[in-house]
């Protein structure tokens, strides 16, 4: 019987710990990727990826970023030692319901620029709303002033982390990559994938000509730079490439070959020097939808603002399970890496 009695007791303190350990996880990661973020910005500005969950364009620059800082301390102590004292309570609680405000607006921005046409949404709720739904979560836990101290709460708060940290490029892909940007250019960037022996493209590879192309027949674009790699065969690339698109009405003088992208980095790179030598105006850049988080990083980095564009599916591709799997890894190192070259 008093075994029976403590079950009810068990659950809470499991369902305590497993909630604890969530909302500790997300703080962890949040603030320490802040962190690093204003690091990395101290080293160069355009290392900064902060935007890619909470944006405060509007606000000076000496106001925001030691905000910023702020935030990430806030965070990171709360995950650290969420037991506070009434003072420290109120500065996290303020930090935080300002962090929800500003994502709540950056989710308002969203459909503005919907209703403006100014993008077309993959997904129909922006992830600023499930940033700022986590935000209020945290003030509650704030409010309640919960602190739970069993050690198995640091194991729960290690593994949120941890998942936080898969779950945040894959965010990325789906909120940012399905969501087209358009606008009218002066030439399009299409990234590169399999092309068979024959010459033949790969569904994927036909998916990325195909909506470029559809750019160009619209008149968004006048000019397509597809760059890739070797092809499985004697063909590049990029010569199946054209060999597609001038089949779909692309004239072959509004068409430039990079045979140096064998690589995302090495596309930016090789690309990034032609278009400034050529002052080309506004680039759009197209690929899969899992592919254009890194791309956009990528070529922020380099100085270049570009328009990301998600390929038009014919279907879902097999690999996609693979795909996603490799592109979080593939963020991860393409934000970290010069970081700490």
């Amino acid at each position: 019987m008093r075994a029976c009695l403590l079950i009810p007791d068990e659950r809470h303190s499991r369902k305590a710990t497993f909630t604890n350990g969530a909302v500790r996880g997300a703080a962890a990661f949040f603030g320490g990727f802040t962190f690093l973020n204003i690091m990395a910005r101290a080293r160069a500005p355009r290392l900064d990826a902060t935007q890619w969950w909470i944006s405060a364009d509007a606000l000076p620059s000496f106001i925001w970023w030691p905000f910023l800082m702020l935030s990430s301390l806030a965070l990171l102590a709360f995950a650290i030692r969420p037991a506070m004292s009434p003072g420290r309570r109120i500065f996290t609680l303020s930090i935080a319901a300002i962090l929800a405000v500003v994502a709540l607006i950056n989710g308002v921005t969203f459909y503005v620029l919907l209703t403006q046409n100014r993008m077309q949404a993959g997904v129909p709720v922006p992830l600023s709303f499930l940033i700022a739904a986590f935000l209020t979560i945290l003030f509650w836990r704030l409010k309640s002033n919960v602190a739970a101290r069993s050690r198995a709460v640091w194991l729960v708060v290690l593994a949120w982390s941890a998942l936080w940290a898969l779950l945040f490029p894959l965010a990325q892909m789906f909120f940012f990559g399905k969501t087209d940007y358009r606008r009218a250019g002066n030439i399009a960037v299409v990234f590169g994938a399999r092309a068979y022996a024959d010459g033949r493209p790969s569904d994927a590879l036909a998916d990325r000509v195909n909506t470029a192309c559809a750019l160009y027949r619209a008149g968004t674009v006048s000019k397509l730079i597809f760059s890739g790699g070797p092809g499985d065969g004697s063909i590049h690339e990029t010569e199946s490439m054209r060999r597609a698109a001038i089949a779909r009405g692309v004239k072959d003088e509004d068409i430039i070959l990079d045979a140096k992208g064998v690589s995302t980095q090495a596309t930016v790179d090789s690309t990034v020097a032609f278009l400034r030598s050529h002052a080309t105006g506004r680039v759009l850049a197209v690929s899969h939808y899992f592919h254009l988080p890194r791309i956009k990083m990528a070529y922020q980095r380099s100085g270049l603002e570009v328009y990301t564009i998600p390929a038009r599916e014919s279907y879902v591709l097999r690999q996609t399970p693979y795909l996603l799997a490799r592109e979080t890894a593939a963020w991860w190192v393409y934000y970290l890496r010069p970081l700490f070259a």
